[in-house]
């Protein structure tokens, strides 16, 4: 293979076969439970990176079921985004995701920098609840449970607040292990459709995890539960703020 074969077929690794395609990336009848609650103060300014602040010391702990997505399949996805602002614009930080499926690991770490780790969520209707679960090495993580569809909410509010920005760290280390990549990115969501919207009744238990440490942001209060069913398409990221730069 010539130098110049492998800059033009340069995409993601491997080389011959990378592990996702180019995107754009759709998602079909993607659906949310989202648990927001409120936690320690103090916890949160441990994680949240500047240039990033937050008003008030909420997380939203969110399962994801995506059964059909453009070039990752079908798969699960739990975790962790806090409410911030950026240059006084409200968005959300991706603290932490956890999911069962390689190809969305890959993509989302290397082009976005997602903090994505394999894991096993879940997210299911049980009679009346709606439940989600992450398991992490077979150990339990996260529960939650809301009613379900109690009450419908207003398909555009959602909409609008699913169109805020959100935001992440990128981190890819150099060979000699130093950070190679150190970026805050920011994404939107795009071509947005809420097919519905519901709220009820919600409860959330997390564990304590060496490697799956979503109990260290405790849930003090739990404020609201909402279940979203939608179309999306993931938008690709900039990068606003390089803290590697001189």
């Amino acid at each position: 293979m010539k130098i110049e074969d492998v800059v033009r077929n340069a995409f993601a690794m491997p080389l011959t076969s990378p592990s996702y395609p180019p995107g754009p990336y759709r998602f079909v009848n993607r659906e949310y439970m989202i648990i927001t609650y409120r936690t320690d103060a103090e916890a949160l300014r441990r994680v949240v990176p500047e240039p990033l602040q937050f008003d008030e010391p909420l997380v939203k702990y969110e399962f994801i079921r995506m059964p059909d997505s453009t070039g990752f399949g079908d798969y699960t996805e739990s975790g962790q985004v806090i409410p911030v602002t950026y240059q006084g614009v409200h968005g959300g930080y991706v603290h932490s995701m956890y999911l069962n499926d390689d190809a969305p690991i890959a993509g989302g770490r290397e082009i976005w920098g997602f903090p994505k780790k394999l894991a096993e969520p879940s997210l299911t209707s049980v009679k009346d609840a709606l439940v989600g679960t992450l398991d992490y090495g077979g150990q339990r993580v996260a529960t939650a449970t809301m009613g379900f569809k109690h009450r419908s909410l207003d398909e555009a509010k959602i909409l609008e607040s699913l169109k805020q920005p959100n935001f992440m760290l990128k981190i890819i280390p150099h060979v000699d292990c130093t950070p190679r990549i150190c970026e805050l990115v920011r994404y939107y969501l795009e071509d947005l459709t809420v097919k519905g919207a519901w709220e009820g009744p919600g409860a959330l238990a997390l564990f304590p995890h060496a490697l799956a440490p979503v109990a260290d942001l405790p849930v003090l209060e739990v404020k609201s539960a909402v279940h979203i069913l939608s179309d999306l398409t993931l938008g690709l990221g900039e990068v606003v703020h390089d803290y590697l730069a001189i």
